[in-house]
């Protein structure tokens, strides 16, 4: 699922969060902010009683007046100051002009100005905290933000409410401690998230058990989470703490490995009287997207994929939930390539414009997604560069309820496969070149192997846990990284047939596949597969096709393309040449992917031309030249050279075409048919620009910040797509 990886609490009332892959479970995300504005409003309420008392002193003595009688009958309200750091009772002008600067997103002043404070008065803890806030909101740059709270903390470090009190610097404390827990949360120390709420609740009384929820849930405590969840909804009327307590509860339940199909605390959280329908719920991302994932790990695919269209229509660039993050997964493995296409493009649309600190918090979902779509679009070498990219970056998962050693573990699996797809595609490259230069290639695209080699080494070393693997298993499971189910049997290859053979069973037996057994036969096909059992291979995989979701068609095209193997190796030619048919109509690149090949008869004239195509076609890695194979016909008509694939009946799967005369010679020609045979057979018509790659690895984040607003991806362009 994406779970909506649960995504827990955060940032600011506006920044959401939601489970992400499939299912990081995520959880409103609105921590922090949330509680300062709770102290901000007793703070404020508290200036009004003293402003409300010296109010009658003056009229006491202004008594008989009658102009102060007439002022007194209008009942004018007290000004308020402008809301500073999310408190109405901040007076420092410094402080008010740091805040002045991030309201008008002037964020290179903010940060300015906020260094000069720190030089100029270093053991001012308020001036820490407004760096780090700056730091955090501006930059999101974590690190340093929770060095200069630290600071902040050390120079206030009250023990008791008196003490914060008579010190002047009550706000800067409490503001402090809330952040503190926030930041380490985001950064994944759910023990001194939980420790910094503590302190909160004993120093100023303030009642965090909604907070303690989420970390919990982190650190797989499901039984406290649930207790401290229970506790809100007995105690509490605050629609956003019930809203919090039921979407815990919903990743507790969720944690079963047996799925359920009465998760009434995940309906609960989006709305306590469970009217999810409701059009007004539209705006709420992280719910929306959560209850997508509920209802994938329940199979229910278009109910799924509904929720996500909701929540797509409302940009929101506060949430940690990217819903066409999910759409992309979705359409990838129904096959709706140029669906995923769109998703693709309206994902990094959506992702230019979030505010910084969610850009890094949902930085690893964006790349592993992109990378996936990439390696099913034939990309490898763009794709590694994203894994490579995820598996360096720090992690700030501490929104989703997968860990870091999760996130790490499936972006090593997609390193592997994407650099199994670049060497496959070098090999398919090579084949048209000679002899020296294809003895140069081959060597140098051994490169990606050995990547591809030490990436597997480290993706079975994090997979290495029963639990994890049990879990992985069950399809779309809650609460972890979202692995699509086409992905998801390589790691068979990496953990060994023995293993998963007898882990299959257990999870088998405890109800992972309780709502379709073809998902189990899947995994069992896959076994076969590597074990070389033929007959195996074909009973199992077919009866994997016969149960499985219609939807799952990338699954499929696996299965198939299993069965084609295994039936070719069993001298049914006529079962396998019927099986490959079926694998290219549905998905031809998972021949790449597989390092399989595609029998073929070769036909050509006696021309020089043809004589080169046969030959380098013969040396390609994804053909082999067979009798009894897929007819493979070669032409030159006047001045117009043709490659074309057919199944058995004559339709045509593929062709290429181009013009003799565009090489230089016949040799030439030759090579760029054969590469465009290859393009059109096993690639999608997709390409990732120079731009994207540059918004999926990184960009400057303070300059993304400030220059939003005329972004030509604003909500405008956005919903007018």
């Amino acid at each position: 699922m994406t779970t909506t990886q649960s995504k827990g609490p955060g940032v600011s009332d506006k920044i959401q969060s939601t489970w992400n892959a499939p299912f990081w479970f995520c959880l409103a995300s609105n921590v922090s902010r949330t509680l300062w504005l709770i102290l901000g409003l007793a703070f404020s309420l508290n200036a009004m009683v003293v402003f409300a008392q010296n109010q009658d002193s003056r009229e006491s003595n202004s008594q008989g007046t009658d102009i102060d009688s007439q002022l007194e009958a209008m009942n004018i309200p007290p000004a308020e100051l402008p809301l500073c750091f999310g408190m109405r009772d901040i007076t420092d002008p410094r402080a008010l002009a740091i805040c002045d600067a991030l309201g008008l997103q002037e964020n290179v002043r903010a940060r300015e100005l906020s260094e000069d404070w720190v030089r100029a008065e270093p053991e001012n803890p308020a001036a820490q905290f407004a760096l780090a806030e700056v730091l955090y909101s501006v930059e999101a740059n974590l690190p340093r933000a929770l060095y200069h709270l630290n600071r902040a903390e050390e120079l206030t470090n009250y023990s008791s409410l008196g003490r914060a009190l008579a010190s002047g610097n009550i706000q800067w404390h409490y503001l402090t401690l809330s952040q503190l827990s926030f930041i380490h949360q985001i950064m994944g120390d759910q023990e001194n998230a939980l420790a910094y709420l503590d302190k909160i609740e004993e120093i100023y009384g303030q009642d965090v058990e909604s907070l303690r929820g989420w970390p919990l849930i982190k650190m797989r405590d499901f039984d406290a989470a649930r207790a401290s969840a229970n506790k809100v909804l007995q105690t509490s009327n605050s629609e956003r703490e019930r809203s919090r307590a039921w979407n815990t509860l919903c990743a507790v339940e969720l944690a079963s490995l047996q799925p359920r199909g009465d998760i009434v605390a995940c309906d609960r959280a989006i709305d306590e009287d469970e009217n999810i329908a409701s059009s007004a719920n539209d705006g709420d991302t992280v719910y929306l997207t959560n209850a997508s994932e509920v209802s994938l790990s329940l199979l229910k695919m278009e109910e799924a994929e509904n929720y996500l269209d909701r929540a797509t229509g409302v940009l929101n660039p506060d949430s940690v939930a990217d819903p066409w993050i999910y759409k992309l997964y979705i359409t990838m493995s129904q096959g709706r390539f140029d669906e995923a296409q769109d998703a693709f493009d309206r994902m990094l649309l959506w992702r230019e414009n979030q505010v910084p600190v969610v850009t890094v918090m949902n930085r690893a979902e964006h790349l592993m997604v992109s990378a996936s779509f990439l390696i099913l679009a034939g990309q490898g070498e763009e794709a590694a560069r994203l894994t490579a990219t995820a598996l360096a970056e720090p992690d700030r998962n501490g929104s989703f309820s997968a860990d870091d050693a999760q996130k790490d573990a499936i972006a090593a699996l997609l390193h592997m496969l994407a650099n199994e797809s670049w060497y496959q595609k070098q090999l398919e490259y090579a084949a048209t070149l000679d002899f020296f230069e294809r003895l140069h290639l081959n060597t140098l695209a051994n490169r990606q192997r050995l990547d591809a080699w030490l990436a597997a080494r480290r993706a079975a070393s994090l997979f290495a846990d029963k639990e994890v693997l049990l879990n992985r298993l069950r399809p779309y499971a809650p609460l972890d990284v979202h692995i699509p189910e086409w992905i998801e049997p390589h790691i068979v290859r990496l953990m060994g047939t023995g293993v998963m053979a007898e882990l299959l069973e257990e999870a088998r037996s405890n109800g992972a596949f309780l709502l379709n057994d073809g998902y189990y036969f899947s995994y069992a096909a896959e076994i076969a597969a590597l074990e070389k059992r033929h007959e195996e291979v074909i009973r199992l995989a077919q009866q994997a096709i016969d149960i499985l979701p219609q939807q799952e068609i990338l699954l499929r095209a696996r299965l198939h393309a299993r069965i084609a193997d295994a039936a070719w190796n069993r001298g049914l030619t006529d079962v396998a040449l019927d099986e490959y048919q079926r694998t290219l109509a549905l998905d031809a690149g998972i021949l790449r992917r597989l390092g399989e090949s595609l029998p073929v008869n070769i036909r050509g004239d006696d021309s020089q031309t043809s004589r080169q195509v046969v030959d380098f076609i013969s040396r390609s890695p994804r053909f082999r030249q067979v009798e009894d194979g897929l007819p493979l016909e070669i032409t030159l008509r006047e001045d117009t050279l043709t490659s074309c694939l057919y199944d058995m009946d004559g339709n045509r799967f593929a062709c290429h075409s181009q013009a003799a005369s565009s090489a230089p010679s016949a040799r030439d020609s030759a090579r760029e048919l054969v590469r465009g045979l290859h393009r059109e057979l096993f690639d999608q018509d997709h390409a990732i620009t120079s731009a994207q790659m540059a918004l999926l690895r990184g960009s400057s984040v303070i300059m993304q910040s400030g220059t939003n607003s005329n972004s030509a991806t604003s909500l405008e362009t956005f919903t007018g797509r």
